[in-house]
């Protein structure tokens, strides 16, 4: 994360000081790179890196946070852009990387560091800083995983399709004029179920909390079709699809610790990052090929079905009650 902020400061100021398409391009391929080194996979690994028995705790209050970022920054940016040109504002971001982000997590890098270094001592190891032991036996973890990342993969897809072609989708279904404000509850629906989640869910498992974040897709889409062009229908889908994308960024990183543990966390959470990131960038085209040759209520129907094979994948996994839930371990 350390390493991510400094690169986020220099692909920002690199936007900043271009002078052509090229530059700029080249410019926001390197923020997107830098993005997936400072955002949830690089954030959810630090969590468990310091305290594994409260990670998942902490996962979801970081979450919560962090589904308030749009809520601030757009407008934020946009009160920016009202005073500064779009080269400044560039600058001003790359600043904030810079002087605020990169020493913080420098400071948590030395604290991770110290952290590592007291559990080899078992005398001084602190407090939480066993590892966590996952539910899934050694022999059934690669179905397991597969599984897992099977119903990951079909949640970015859908999830990648709808935010991509919320807009234009909306509109191809009559609803052009309401398109806007039925999107903008999307960020509200999605804090909603996060604080939710905080709130009562600590009595269901995170494999629970995967089926129902998955069973949202399939629903909010049959919503979408059976009610367009109805307004009402149109918000509610709305609101069930923020239900679902908050809770899935919320079990994409406790559900692995959970079935598999604290050891090996990072690298397991890095391969079903680099599986949701090819899919989800693949998504939109593939959802707009569909929507060319077969009309949105054919495609939509296709979405509802590929949805529910994900809820399938995460039922199959099995075991993950509440009853089994990881227990510490030390080394």
């Amino acid at each position: 994360m350390t390493i991510g902020s400094l690169t986020a400061a220099v692909a920002l100021t690199f936007c900043a000081m271009s002078g052509s398409r090229t530059m700029l391009v080249l410019g926001l391929i390197a923020i997107q790179i830098a993005s997936t080194l400072v955002q949830y996979s690089a954030s959810f690994t630090l969590l468990v890196q310091l305290d594994p028995a409260r990670a998942q705790r902490s996962i979801t209050y970081l979450t919560l946070m962090a589904g308030f970022s749009s809520t601030l920054f757009w407008p934020f940016t946009t009160a920016l852009h009202a005073h500064l040109d779009w080269h400044e504002v560039y600058w001003l971001f790359a600043a904030m990387h810079l002087f605020i982000c990169l020493p913080v997590h420098g400071w948590l890098m030395v604290q991770t560091r110290a952290i590592s270094d007291r559990r080899t001592l078992p005398d001084h190891a602190p407090p939480g800083a066993a590892s966590v032991a996952g539910i899934i036996e050694s022999a059934a973890r690669p179905r397991a995983f597969a599984l897992m990342l099977v119903g990951f993969a079909i949640q970015s897809f859908v999830t990648s399709t709808f935010l991509v072609h919320m807009l234009p989708m909306l509109t191809g279904l009559g609803l052009a004029n309401a398109s806007v404000l039925v999107a903008s509850v999307f960020g509200p629906a999605q804090v909603l179920s996060r604080f939710t989640n905080m709130t009562f869910g600590g009595r269901l498992s995170q494999r629970t909390l995967a089926v129902i974040a998955s069973a949202f897709l399939p629903l909010a889409t049959v919503i979408l079709l059976a009610t367009a062009p109805n307004l009402v229908g149109a918000f509610a889908f709305a609101i069930v699809f923020g239900l679902s994308s908050g809770l899935s960024s919320i079990v994409q990183g406790t559900l692995p610790l959970e079935l598999f543990g604290s050891d090996g966390y990072g690298k397991r959470l890095g391969r079903v990052t680099s599986v949701r990131l090819v899919v989800s960038s693949a998504a939109p085209f593939a959802f707009a090929l569909m929507t060319e040759h077969l009309g949105y209520p054919v495609a939509l129907s296709i979405i509802a079905v590929l949805s529910t094979l994900a809820v399938l994948a995460f039922l199959a996994i099995g075991g993950a009650d509440r009853h089994s839930l990881p227990k510490r371990r030390t080394e």
